[in-house]
């Protein structure tokens, strides 16, 4: 697949040739399902709890006698049946993450790649660049040279941190390296842009 890289300016320089095996595949929407469903499970912080009937504070003992009373028997105020009692079955702490096997997490990230890469609008190949002051503003005005409406999804080619600092302040912008993807924001984003280093080293990485 030919894909044109374009400047930091937004202007066309060359052609470059995309691994087919990573960028145009055919799509798997089941892996790119389990994928995603995957990373929000493991971001679950699972701390949701309800008290039990032993945990509420009250008295144990019986609020009235068992019979005369013609009231209807009852053997402590923390029943889950009366008012400021405890709770059946409520949510405690858990763990919701789970292991993803790594044949469908690389299957997914190369399906949703192929369908960006689909899309010559939302999908760019941008020359290397380094942000060496870290300040947003230089990084803002280089992403307003292609279109952002939306979420934008910028893949480097290796850790940058001051690219990334740069990056932080800016609203709907997800900073990803190319062996550290995320598959929900690569399939929600409406303009992904690679850097061409970065293009040539997912053709290695995926494409074994």
């Amino acid at each position: 697949m030919d894909k044109k890289v374009y400047s930091k300016e937004g202007k066309e320089l060359r052609n470059i040739v995309l691994a087919d095996s990573v960028f145009a595949r055919e799509v798997s929407e089941g892996s790119i399902w389990h994928a995603i469903r995957n990373e929000l499970a493991n971001l679950r912080q699972g701390t949701a709890k309800t008290k039990t009937r032993r945990e509420v504070n009250g008295s144990t003992s019986k609020p009235w006698r068992q019979k005369g009373t013609g009231r209807a028997r009852a053997g402590r105020r923390k029943s889950p049946l009366w008012r400021g009692g405890g709770v059946v079955f409520g949510p405690q702490p858990r763990d919701y993450s789970y292991h993803l096997p790594k044949k469908i997490k690389r299957l997914a990230m190369k399906s949703i790649l192929s369908i960006k890469a689909a899309n010559d609008e939302s999908f760019r190949v941008v020359e290397d660049f380094h942000i060496e002051s870290g300040k947003t503003r230089d990084l803002a005005t280089i992403l307003n040279n292609f279109p952002n409406s939306g979420r934008t999804v910028l893949v480097l080619a290796a850790d940058d941190k001051l690219t990334r600092r740069a990056g932080g302040n800016i609203r709907n912008l997800s900073l990803l390296t190319y062996n550290r993807l995320r598959a929900h924001d690569l399939y929600y984003g409406n303009n992904i842009l690679i850097l061409e280093s970065a293009v040539k080293k997912l053709g290695e990485f995926y494409g074994s």
